[in-house]
């Protein structure tokens, strides 16, 4: 799918990918795998230019996936208005939440749940 772990985040860990459709196809494809083990997890996919520091990223974007993914419940993935653009035509399929306010960033993200 394209993706990198970049480093860990306690309970977590941080990826990039070459596109938002691997990303998505990649969180689902965790989501499920864990599940089967009785473990839930959530995840949040964003698309932006990063900082490149070293071994890791960092910036806005960086940030806006961390409040993406801390608006997603057990089990599911939440993706910005961004992702769900990219992935236009690749046959997943999205509901909106809607613009939502998180600390940090200025103004509200709109929010799609991948369905």
């Amino acid at each position: 799918m394209g993706g990198s772990e970049v480093n860990t985040t306690g309970d977590g860990f941080l990826a990039t990918f070459r596109s938002a459709v691997g990303a998505l196809r990649c969180a689902a494809a965790i989501v499920e795998a864990v599940r089967e083990t009785g473990i839930e997890i959530r995840a949040g996919v964003h698309t932006g230019e990063v900082e490149i520091m070293g071994n890791d990223v960092g910036g806005v974007t960086v940030h806006a996936a961390a409040r993406i993914t801390g608006l997603a419940g057990p089990s599911e993935i939440y993706a910005s208005s961004v992702t769900v653009g990219l992935a236009d035509g690749s046959g997943l399929a999205f509901e909106t939440r809607g613009a939502q306010q998180v600390k940090g960033l200025s103004r509200p993200i709109e929010v799609y749940r991948l369905a």
